[in-house]
């Protein structure tokens, strides 16, 4: 477990579907009854956009128990974000929310966007003309031959990035052709923190997450998903290119438009939830400040608190 430091924010990271949003609002709600105000900063990358709400486990608010939750629905499906853009608007917060004596708790699961938040660093420039030749060779070649691109600039980019994830790649290559370095120097891994953190981190066994995870899934398309997805066809989530290729979201377009059955859209899902999950782990396996633990644990909560509030007392002194 890593040392005992002396916070400005939490950060519960983790696996999807191993209950970091359920263990933010816990913490809260125990630092209120010792008349310490917390709120809650998103960093899953998903959850930013209004409407997706049952594809990425967002809280509803009648489960939120009044604590307060930043960077939840602050874009449209339409929008565009970025770990920059991310990193501004979540630093923001969080610096208002010290400034009133309120501890900030960040949740959330999107590896690059944590590490954007919490790390020490600042991203590489622009250049419009070489993303947009990109972005028109994505649209021309495909992800995987981008991919097969990245590839032969920065091999360790590429092993890191899915193949289908034509976004990040051509990202990696923006850079990569921009700096002359490697996409992967550029990366916010250096474990430097911008704030001090007190890193909380949640996992369990690999076979109860799997089950977990398609248990969760399955449960997504019985709680409405495929109606969820068609409610927002007409607010532009078949022309973002965030949106349309989030896990789940991008099965179900593809089983509305008739291109695979409903069945192999959960089939799919499940597999893409649970690969994923193993690429969050291999990231944060990387950070020695987590301190992780069992959620299956049945003193799980008891040792979190224990955990944070020595962290707090260490600051006190």
């Amino acid at each position: 477990m890593a040392s005992v430091i002396t916070p400005e924010l939490l950060c519960i990271v983790g696996p999807t579907g191993s209950g970091k949003s359920n263990m933010a609002i816990n913490i809260a709600l125990d630092l209120a009854k010792h008349e310490i105000k917390a709120e809650i900063v998103n960093a899953d990358s998903m959850q930013f956009y209004r409407g997706m709400d049952i594809g990425t486990a967002k809280v509803p608010l009648s489960e939120r128990a009044g604590i307060t939750h930043h960077l939840l629905d602050w874009l449209d499906i339409h929008e565009e974000n970025t770990a920059a853009r991310y990193q501004l608007e979540a630093r923001k917060v969080i610096a208002e929310l010290i400034e009133n004596n309120v501890l900030p708790i960040v949740v959330g699961g999107s590896m690059l966007y944590i590490a954007a938040l919490i790390n020490t660093f600042e991203f590489p420039g622009r250049d419009e003309a070489l993303r947009a030749q990109l972005e028109q060779d994505l649209i021309d070649q495909g992800p995987i031959a981008m991919h097969k691109r990245l590839e032969l600039l920065d091999d360790v980019a590429a092993s890191r990035i899915e193949p289908q994830n034509g976004r990040r790649t051509v990202r990696a290559l923006e850079i990569v052709m921009i700096t002359g370095e490697p996409f992967a120097a550029s990366l916010p891994e250096q474990f430097e923190s911008f704030l001090p953190v007190l890193e909380i981190g949640l996992n369990s066994a690999r076979e109860h997450l799997v089950d977990r995870l398609a248990t969760r899934v399955r449960g997504m398309w019985e709680a409405g998903l495929v109606d969820e997805v068609r409610g927002l066809i007409d607010k532009g989530i078949r022309d973002s290119k965030t949106a349309s290729q989030a896990i789940g979201y991008a099965q179900a377009l593809a089983s509305i438009d008739g291109k695979i059955s409903e069945e192999e859209a959960i089939d799919e899902t499940i597999l893409l939830t649970q690969r994923y999950s193993r690429r969050q782990m291999s990231w944060f396996r990387r950070d020695p400040r987590i301190n992780w633990f069992d959620y299956q644990s049945p003193s799980l909560h008891a040792d979190v608190m224990k955990l944070v509030f020595s962290s707090l007392e260490h600051k006190a002194k």
